[in-house]
């Protein structure tokens, strides 16, 4: 398997799921789900690169904090990733350092889905064994 990721329908948000092979994999998956709910990633250049860093007392929290640190990417510099390269700190992981590789949004060529505003405990679901998240989103 190979990092996989998508969307759920909520009552009045959405959610993110993710699963991959490892929990790097699955950070970076989560990350893409996220962005997926934003555009099309195909008409997304990997050619510019940021840095994000969260920290977390336990892998929900973890999970809250890196998305919500690139929903604030993305609201303050209209950043949209093509690539993730997570990795988590610690075992269990509490905090993690993430590559990405985008650009910022260009109406010209990115069509705009939802405008996604935080990331939510509601039902959170992070499990490492298996590689799997589920997350809702405030959209």
């Amino acid at each position: 398997m190979t990092r996989r990721w998508g969307s759920f329908p909520t009552t009045a948000d959405v959610g993110i799921w993710a699963r991959a092979d490892s929990t790097p994999e699955l950070f970076g998956a989560l990350g893409l789900g996220l962005f997926a709910l934003m555009t099309d990633l195909r008409r997304v250049r990997p050619c510019q690169e940021r840095v994000v860093q969260a920290s977390g007392t336990d892998p929900p929290s973890l999970a809250v904090a890196y998305l919500s640190q690139l929903i604030t990417l993305n609201a303050v510099e209209g950043f949209l990733a093509r690539e993730i390269q997570a990795r988590p700190v610690g075992d269990p992981p509490t905090a993690i350092l993430a590559r990405l590789r985008g650009e910022p949004f260009d109406a010209a060529r990115h069509s705009r889905h939802f405008e996604v505003k935080a990331a939510t405990y509601h039902e959170i679901s992070v499990d490492l064994i298996h590689h799997r998240a589920r997350v809702i989103v405030d959209i």
